[in-house]
């Protein structure tokens, strides 16, 4: 008999994702440039972990080689226990800027990553994931005729249908209104907490970070390690106007070393 799934938000049962030791460094005309220096990091199966740190000083490139696009030139990744060398299935991202193709229908760009299956059976599982996102009704729909977050929706629907393990989120909300920004992350905690991914994502902003994350780790400036991990121990939904959540974004900007305004 298989092991149930943990509930998202409670102690996951095992490290999905381990880093160790690892360093990147990438060649200039001027010679090169330290990025990564020792990060270590463990990310549980099920959990949502938030990872913030200075502008520039390395997060997208060490989720870019947890996820395989890019090699580490030192130290090791793992996933399952095995050693990330390439792009996986398994491993998905979802970007800032939108990739899904204007000339394709919301139901063809999210069925797009699935080969060729039968088509009853390919319209039942689009439509599963369309239906997650919140957007039935608008399967025969074009990015024309969607606004930002319905495109950031189709994003998440397409990237989940190919069911992978794990969601690598690149300041997924960046591009979006301030309005916006906040229904879809609202609607992400949803998501995950109706699929159990483990989700990992890369952001400058800390209200964002607490309000979503079981854990966030913070980096340091260039060459970065992790500094800390705080576990984020609050109900959901958050309110960022909650004493336990400004003591902790306090926290974060102390290590971080910026003066918070209010």
């Amino acid at each position: 008999m298989s092991e149930a799934m943990p509930e998202p938000g409670k102690t996951p049962r095992r490290d999905k994702i381990t880093v160790e030791g690892v360093d990147k460094t990438f060649p200039t005309k001027k010679g090169e440039v330290h990025v990564l220096d020792g990060v270590n990091l463990t990310v549980r199966e099920g959990e949502f972990l938030a990872i913030v740190g200075p502008s520039g000083c390395g997060k997208s490139t060490l989720l870019n080689c947890m996820a395989g696009f890019e090699r580490a030139s030192g130290g090791s990744i793992q996933v399952d226990g095995e050693e990330v060398t390439r792009p996986d299935p398994k491993r998905v991202f979802v970007f800032q800027e939108t990739g899904i193709f204007p000339w394709y229908s919301v139901w063809d760009n999210v069925g797009f990553g699935l080969g060729q299956m039968p088509f009853e059976a390919k319209d039942e599982h689009v439509m599963k994931y369309i239906r997650l996102v919140g957007l039935e009704g608008f399967e025969r729909s074009f990015p024309s005729e969607l606004s930002g977050g319905m495109k950031q929706r189709v994003e998440f629907a397409r990237a989940l249908a190919v069911e992978p393990d794990v969601l690598f989120l690149d300041e997924p909300f960046g591009a979006l209104d301030a309005f916006t920004r906040i229904e879809m992350r609202r609607e992400i905690v949803r998501i995950w907490e109706k699929t159990g991914k483990t989700c990992i994502l890369v952001t400058h902003d800390v209200s964002e970070a607490l309000e979503l994350a079981d854990r966030v780790a913070i980096m340091t400036r260039r060459p970065a390690t992790v500094h800390s991990v705080l576990d984020v121990d609050m109900p959901r939904p958050r309110d960022s106007d909650d004493p336990p959540f400004r003591e902790m974004k306090d926290l974060i900007f102390q290590v971080l070393g910026v003066e918070r305004r209010v």
